[in-house]
């Protein structure tokens, strides 16, 4: 058996500024100024404790505001103070992500994790140089509206994305018309991430990469309950199992919790015991531009094999 792994017991800060549709403007006193493409957006941010750097004018320049009481954000809503499309359109390496103003202050899109999928795709380019005659296999549970995934079927993975929303998963197939990726191998899945690995185990399959993004607490399409704290080993446990016994990678991301970071990289190397390979651990966080603050938004551990 190989030796046990260690999870480093340093914490990473990966930091990204996003990409060139999009920029954090501006953040403070609980709240952050964000460009998605030509759309400029104020939404809440608990961490943002500092003062703002920009004046008010230029907050008020926002095209929409999101207003929440507390952690209560199902309750808030947007307010739009200047001409929003219903959807627009912004361009991430080549794939093209349609953003709407949502509840819960979402917009379709994550860009802070631009690291992760720059990661994914350094794997993906490594398996491909070395099996050309072969795609890697990529699983992205919880993929929601589809980056990660449209990102590897581009780079020339095969794809398979899981999610428990209907809804997002047709958001994600209208992220891949808008790419013009409708031929890319994906296969798009409404279904619960534990009881669908639960059913590739028993079939015997393997990915070489796993993204694993869940949220705190989440329903199933037949009414399953997701709790993090209560799923997550069985569902990595299951996820150990799907990996590729030569070349495999793995990234958890975790956010909007009260945890330590070093408890989900332990868990991680808990559940690939039997498996050589390195691990970073730590927190993703969005810098504003000029470099002023970084906004902290969850946390990460991230495993390749040897």
């Amino acid at each position: 058996m190989p030796d046990r792994p260690q999870v480093p017991r340093r914490i990473s800060l990966i930091e990204t500024p996003g990409f060139a549709g999009y920029a954090l403007l501006d953040s403070g006193d609980g709240r952050k100024l964000e460009r998605f493409g030509d759309v400029v957006l104020d939404r809440p941010e608990a961490q943002a404790l500092w003062q703002p750097g920009l004046p008010r004018a230029a907050w008020d320049k926002a095209h929409a505001v999101f207003s929440a009481s507390g952690d209560e954000e199902e309750k808030g809503r947007w307010r739009i103070d200047r001409k929003v499309a219903e959807s627009w359109p912004v361009d991430i390496g080549g794939v093209t992500m349609q953003l709407r103003l949502q509840g819960l202050w979402h917009v379709g899109l994550f860009p802070e994790q631009m690291p992760h999928w720059q990661w994914m795709l350094e794997k993906i380019a490594a398996m491909r140089a070395s099996h050309p005659d072969q795609r890697p296999r990529v699983l992205n549970l919880f993929g929601y509206t589809g980056a990660a995934s449209l990102l590897a079927a581009k780079a020339g993975a095969e794809v398979t994305h899981v999610d428990a929303s209907k809804k997002a998963v047709a958001w994600a197939r209208e992220n891949q018309a808008a790419s013009k990726l409708e031929s890319a191998p994906v296969r798009w899945i409404v279904d619960d991430a534990a009881k669908f690995t639960a059913r590739e185990v028993r079939r015997g399959k393997t990915y070489d990469i796993i993204l694993v993004d869940p949220p705190k607490f989440g329903r199933g399409p037949a009414g399953e309950t997701w709790d993090l704290f209560a799923g997550l080993k069985p569902l990595l446990e299951d996820c150990a199992r799907l990996l590729d016994t030569r070349h495999a990678a793995m990234v958890l991301t975790v956010y909007a919790i009260r945890a330590s970071t070093l408890a989900f990289g332990q868990l991680v190397a808990d559940v690939l015991k039997d498996r050589r390979g390195s691990f970073d651990v730590g927190e993703l966080v969005i810098t504003e531009q000029g470099g002023r603050h970084a906004v902290p938004t969850s946390l990460f551990t991230r495993w390749a094999s040897s």
